[in-house]
Protein backbone atom coordinates (compact mmCIF):
# COMPACT_ATOMS: atom_id res chain seq x y z
CA UNK A 1 0.00 0.00 0.00
CA UNK A 2 1.56 3.09 -0.89
CA UNK A 3 1.77 5.88 1.81
CA UNK A 4 0.23 9.77 1.04
CA UNK A 5 2.37 12.52 2.70
CA UNK A 6 -1.33 14.44 3.64
CA UNK A 7 0.75 17.41 5.16
CA UNK A 8 2.99 18.54 1.95
CA UNK A 9 -0.66 18.65 -0.14
CA UNK A 10 -1.64 21.62 2.06
CA UNK A 11 -4.77 21.69 4.45
CA UNK A 12 -7.69 22.04 2.05
CA UNK A 13 -6.30 18.14 0.25
CA UNK A 14 -6.00 17.14 3.76
CA UNK A 15 -9.01 17.63 4.70
CA UNK A 16 -10.82 16.09 1.84
CA UNK A 17 -8.61 13.33 2.15
CA UNK A 18 -9.36 12.68 5.75
CA UNK A 19 -12.91 13.13 5.15
CA UNK A 20 -15.58 13.80 8.08
CA UNK A 21 -15.77 11.76 11.10
CA UNK A 22 -19.14 9.65 11.27
CA UNK A 23 -21.87 11.51 12.85
CA UNK A 24 -21.68 11.49 16.80
CA UNK A 25 -18.05 11.04 16.33
CA UNK A 26 -15.96 13.45 18.17
CA UNK A 27 -12.53 14.51 17.14
CA UNK A 28 -9.57 15.45 19.68
CA UNK A 29 -10.52 19.21 19.67
CA UNK A 30 -14.05 18.86 20.08
CA UNK A 31 -12.79 16.17 22.76
CA UNK A 32 -10.95 18.66 24.30
CA UNK A 33 -13.55 21.34 24.33
CA UNK A 34 -16.30 18.99 26.14
CA UNK A 35 -13.81 18.58 29.01
CA UNK A 36 -13.46 22.45 29.04
CA UNK A 37 -17.56 22.26 29.48
CA UNK A 38 -17.34 19.07 31.56
CA UNK A 39 -15.14 21.51 34.03
CA UNK A 40 -17.73 24.94 33.38
CA UNK A 41 -20.97 22.38 34.52
CA UNK A 42 -18.74 21.19 37.67
CA UNK A 43 -18.21 24.86 38.88
CA UNK A 44 -22.09 25.68 38.22
CA UNK A 45 -21.64 27.93 35.33
CA UNK A 46 -23.25 24.94 32.58
CA UNK A 47 -26.31 23.16 33.44
CA UNK A 48 -26.54 21.23 30.74
CA UNK A 49 -24.77 20.72 27.75
CA UNK A 50 -25.19 17.73 24.29
CA UNK A 51 -22.38 17.11 21.79
CA UNK A 52 -24.62 17.29 18.52
CA UNK A 53 -27.64 17.71 20.71
CA UNK A 54 -29.50 19.50 17.87
CA UNK A 55 -30.20 19.62 14.58
CA UNK A 56 -31.64 23.28 12.75
CA UNK A 57 -33.12 23.11 9.90
CA UNK A 58 -32.27 26.02 7.37
CA UNK A 59 -34.04 25.60 4.59
CA UNK A 60 -35.48 22.84 2.39
CA UNK A 61 -32.83 19.67 2.57
CA UNK A 62 -30.38 21.80 4.70
CA UNK A 63 -29.83 21.58 8.05
CA UNK A 64 -26.90 22.14 10.28
CA UNK A 65 -26.23 20.24 13.43
CA UNK A 66 -24.05 22.45 15.69
CA UNK A 67 -21.02 20.55 18.07
CA UNK A 68 -22.50 21.30 21.39
CA UNK A 69 -25.52 22.85 22.53
CA UNK A 70 -25.14 24.41 26.06
CA UNK A 71 -27.44 25.57 28.31
CA UNK A 72 -25.84 27.87 31.26
CA UNK A 73 -27.65 28.02 34.68
CA UNK A 74 -29.54 31.10 34.13
CA UNK A 75 -31.81 28.62 31.30
CA UNK A 76 -29.93 30.51 28.16
CA UNK A 77 -29.09 28.16 25.40
CA UNK A 78 -25.81 28.42 23.17
CA UNK A 79 -24.60 27.08 20.20
CA UNK A 80 -21.09 25.99 20.24
CA UNK A 81 -18.96 25.39 17.36
CA UNK A 82 -15.65 23.76 17.68
CA UNK A 83 -13.32 24.79 14.60
CA UNK A 84 -9.76 24.09 14.24
CA UNK A 85 -10.05 25.13 10.43
CA UNK A 86 -13.23 27.60 8.67
CA UNK A 87 -14.53 26.20 5.34
CA UNK A 88 -17.19 28.46 3.67
CA UNK A 89 -19.71 26.66 4.10
CA UNK A 90 -19.17 26.24 7.64
CA UNK A 91 -19.08 29.72 7.92
CA UNK A 92 -22.38 30.77 5.70
CA UNK A 93 -24.33 27.85 8.11
CA UNK A 94 -23.70 29.50 11.57
CA UNK A 95 -24.64 32.74 10.23
CA UNK A 96 -27.35 31.89 9.02
CA UNK A 97 -28.44 30.08 11.86
CA UNK A 98 -27.56 32.94 13.83
CA UNK A 99 -29.90 35.04 11.82
CA UNK A 100 -32.79 32.65 12.18
CA UNK A 101 -32.88 31.44 15.77
CA UNK A 102 -32.94 33.06 18.99
CA UNK A 103 -29.65 31.16 20.48
CA UNK A 104 -26.31 32.68 21.26
CA UNK A 105 -23.80 31.58 18.43
CA UNK A 106 -19.98 31.07 19.71
CA UNK A 107 -17.61 29.47 17.57
CA UNK A 108 -14.58 28.12 19.60
CA UNK A 109 -11.38 27.43 18.25
CA UNK A 110 -8.17 26.02 20.39
CA UNK A 111 -5.20 27.69 20.39
CA UNK A 112 -1.62 26.99 20.03
CA UNK A 113 -0.55 27.49 23.57
CA UNK A 114 -2.95 26.07 25.06
CA UNK A 115 -7.45 26.83 25.97
CA UNK A 116 -9.86 28.21 23.82
CA UNK A 117 -10.46 31.67 22.02
CA UNK A 118 -14.08 32.77 20.67
CA UNK A 119 -15.77 34.19 18.06
CA UNK A 120 -19.47 35.45 18.24
CA UNK A 121 -22.02 35.31 15.84
CA UNK A 122 -25.45 37.00 16.00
Amino acid sequence: MRRVNLKALGPKARMQALGRLKAGTMNATERAYGDVLELRKRAGEIAWYRFEGVKLRLADNTFYTPDYAVMLTGGEIEIHEVKGHWTDDARVKIKVAAEMYPFRFIAVRKERGGGFSEEHFS
